[in-house]
């Protein structure tokens, strides 16, 4: 499937539900929720802040809810454009859980890109996110 709307563009599979947010038209949050529970999520930020401070926040608000979070920094590169951000481990309900946050400055704005799963789905899917987060980065090349 593919969504477009609010200023986002990206694809992702048919079987999970997409929840979107347009904060009063200004800026967007798109998630993407699969079947079983893991979910991925786009939101987009004024431009000309700075992409760690977003990052941080993140790590920070995880922190509060878990208290055993291990996270470490974390740096991808899709297209050519760095991600940087953080991988994220914690235990949710007795499980252990991985998310991952990144960021992406454009001109036009800061995308931060959140993704979570409990471990054993991770392994399955955690290539699905990747691949959502190439289809995002692609899109705003297009542009």
């Amino acid at each position: 499937m593919r969504f477009n709307q609010f200023g986002l563009a990206f694809d992702y599979p048919d079987n999970w539900s997409v929840d979107t947010d347009d904060s009063a038209g200004r800026r967007a949050a798109v998630t993407v929720y699969s079947p079983e529970g893991a979910f991925w999520s786009v939101s987009a930020h004024a431009p000309g802040g700075e992409p760690e401070t977003l990052a941080n926040a993140v790590v920070a608000q995880m922190r509060k809810e878990y208290r055993d979070l291990d996270s470490a920094p974390a740096r991808d590169t899709v297209d050519g454009q760095p991600l940087p951000g953080f991988d994220l481990n914690f235990y949710c309900l007795d499980l252990t859980n991985t998310a991952a946050v990144r960021t992406l400055s454009t001109p036009s704005a800061i995308y931060l890109f959140f993704c979570q799963a409990e471990d054993r789905e991770w392994d399955r899917i955690s290539h699905v996110f990747a691949a959502m987060t190439a289809s995002f980065v692609a899109a705003i090349d297009a542009t």
